[in-house]
């Protein structure tokens, strides 16, 4: 994935790219080129809506629609019948283009577009825009379970404000959520039994926990059971209870699984989409690692 960073000042913007050879540039030769970037800008389309919509002939647009894709520019979204035949919708993701004239050194920039772009929109223009939800340590909830989670939260924490232009980590423990604060962007740790918030969400998720079989992790994407107590997940995904706002998850069976779920983020944001077979976000499953020995987890290989 490329990226276009626009930097001034202290803001920082980051954009999705895509990187075309410089021959290709000769697709924009023609207005009308240029006019179906901006309608698909908006929504995917087919050759049919887009004719109506710019007032064109049919044909003139299947021929620059042929142009783009083959120049990467657009893409095939789906297919679909329509009046008894096969229609091409197509969409275009990237709003820049980026093109390499010649070769030089790279500079020294340290961002981090894929993590920021994955933590959007818990993490918006340098500020946070959620709150983070710890199991409380005491024994509470339905359970009557004390959690050990925070510690995993800790280093989560850590590495959320190295995103933050000043420190203001949002946190609360799960006994201090309201209705109102369930509809809010929110970032929880631990898992059902021990965070009551996760307990009221896991049944949306597409990978959950099952509470009649001593909390095994179920994958209805696979259709695998994970019973491990080193397994945790990894889950990013419309809030239930507000369609609007996000809910991302890192949630294990005990600890050493939630540990796990929190390193997939800190040591493999950029992997976190490869592989991932949820439509509607991110949903992996993965397995703490004592790559030295020590008897504490400090990596994890993902399973699903």
């Amino acid at each position: 994935m490329e990226y276009f960073i626009k930097a001034e000042r202290d803001n920082e913007e980051v954009y999705k790219a895509k990187e075309v050879e410089v021959k290709k540039l000769n697709v924009f030769g023609s207005e009308l080129a240029i006019k179906i970037i901006k309608e698909l800008a908006k929504k995917p389309a087919c050759a049919m809506d887009l004719a109506r919509s710019l007032n064109e002939h049919e044909q003139k647009i299947y021929y620059h629609l042929r142009r783009l894709e083959k120049a990467g520019i657009i893409s095939l979204e789906r297919t679909e019948i329509r009046a008894g035949a096969l229609t091409k919708i197509y969409k275009i993701e990237y709003p820049y283009l980026a093109v390499k004239l010649f070769d030089a050194k790279p500079l020294k920039y340290f961002a981090r577009p894929k993590e920021i772009e994955i933590l959007h929109p818990f993490i918006k223009e340098g500020r946070m825009n959620s709150i983070i939800v710890v199991s409380s340590p005491d024994p509470h909830g339905r359970f009557g379970a004390a959690s050990s989670d925070g510690y995993a939260a800790i280093d989560l924490a850590l590495f959320l404000g190295s995103f933050l232009k000043k420190v203001e980590i949002n946190y609360r423990l799960d006994t201090q959520i309201g209705e109102k604060d369930l509809k809010e962007n929110l970032i929880l740790v631990g898992g059902p039994k021990a965070n009551i918030i996760v307990d009221k969400i896991n049944k949306f998720l597409p990978i959950y926990f099952d509470e009649k079989n001593d909390w095994q992790i179920v994958s209805t994407l696979s259709k695998t059971v994970y019973r491990d107590e080193d397994v945790g997940l990894v889950i990013k995904m419309r809030n239930p209870f507000e369609q609007k706002s996000f809910v991302f998850l890192f949630c294990g069976k005990r600890f050493k699984g939630t540990r796990a779920a929190t390193l997939a983020l800190i040591k493999h944001a950029k992997e976190l989409e490869d592989g991932n077979k949820f439509k509607e976000g991110i949903a992996r499953v993965v397995k703490g690692v004592d790559k030295d020995a020590d008897g504490i987890i400090d990596d994890c290989i993902f399973l699903e």
